[in-house]
């Protein structure tokens, strides 16, 4: 499971055998959970995040889209 990115708490990541599926990302804080899509980007679930949370999410991944699409593409296409 590599952890691509920790800001404002929150903890971004892959898991290493999901490589056959779209690139995505996991986001955890505090016992909240959510996966996300990034092209397009798209919520696939978000469990236990508030709004608040959730709008920061989608701006720290808009800021950090192409450290988080090259990361995925790197780790995925070894």
């Amino acid at each position: 499971m590599p952890v691509v990115l920790r800001i404002r708490g929150f903890k971004f990541y892959f898991y290493a055998n999901e490589g056959d599926e779209p690139p995505h990302i996991h986001v955890d804080k505090g016992g909240a959970t959510a996966k996300l899509w990034l092209s397009p980007f798209r919520w696939e679930y978000a469990n236990g995040f508030s709004p608040a949370q959730q709008r920061m999410i989608k701006e720290i991944i808009q800021q950090h889209h192409a450290e988080l699409m090259a990361k995925w593409h790197e780790f995925f296409e070894q």
